[in-house]
């Protein structure tokens, strides 16, 4: 299935703290958005391999993507290396996504460093003739790289070059958050011991921070972007045109 849209992150539910609004957004605009999580996130203080899986995919569900794939990479372990990269180059071939969304390049977590050297390394290399790969069936697959790639902010702040309006989405992205029961808003009572993002301060701090960068843009809610590999592509000020931001 071939993606307008795809997001990849180090562990399942990178992508609904950091861009599940701007993913929703597209999906309803009609857009084919997708999600390949590199780690089952097995090494994480809460929930097993198989809970977060299916925390994933009800995920999936409420922001309407039409894939989420996860290549079972090592948690804790995500090295830029040739068999990582062709994991991933296979995935991005298949897809052939117009847009990525990865990992910041600096965090509080290493694998969020090492996954955005990692997928960028590989999203250039993908777009190679000679960097060989081949589909499920066997067959040889086609060199293919993304026309854009954004860093979606995670817990270190930056300046983004892009904040998306996600104010008709914030529901549905705190919904989707929420579709992880073992990491999230967790009672203190539960058996489980409490982490850096299980108790309820950590879910508002998320929501506060859309409320941030929407009132930089002028709205309710957005979800900020740095733009990787140069500046931002204009052919046109249509879009700035017609909308107006509030100051």
């Amino acid at each position: 299935m071939k993606l307008d849209v795809l997001a990849i992150a180090a562990h399942p539910d990178d992508v609904e703290l950091c861009c599940a609004g701007t993913l929703a957004a597209l999906t309803q605009q009609g857009l084919r958005c997708g999600v390949l999580d590199l780690t089952q996130g097995e090494m994480g203080t809460r929930g097993t391999p198989e809970e977060r899986l299916s925390e994933a995919q009800d995920a999936a569900r409420i922001l309407g993507l039409r894939i989420r794939e996860n290549l079972g990479l090592p948690d804790n372990g995500l090295v830029n290396s040739r068999v990582h990269q062709d994991a991933i180059m296979a995935a991005v071939r298949r897809f052939q996504p117009e847009i990525c969304f990865i990992n910041a390049a600096t965090d509080r977590h290493p694998d969020h460093g090492h996954a955005h050297k990692l997928i960028s390394d590989t999203l250039f290399y993908s777009g190679l003739q000679k960097r060989e790969t081949t589909a499920p069936d066997g067959s040889a697959q086609h060199p293919w790289r993304p026309k854009h790639v954004f860093m979606f902010m995670q817990d270190t702040p930056f300046e983004p070059d892009l904040v998306f309006d996600i104010t008709e989405t914030q529901r549905v992205k705190e919904e989707a958050i929420l579709a992880f029961k073992t990491q999230f808003n967790v009672p203190a009572t539960d058996d489980g011991p409490q982490t850096y993002i299980s108790g309820e301060g950590f879910f508002e701090m998320i929501r506060s921070r859309a409320r941030i960068f929407g009132h930089q843009i002028g709205v309710q809610y957005g979800e900020p972007f740095k733009y990787l590999g140069g500046p931002l592509p204009f052919g046109d000020f249509s879009y700035l045109l017609s909308h107006n931001r509030i100051r």
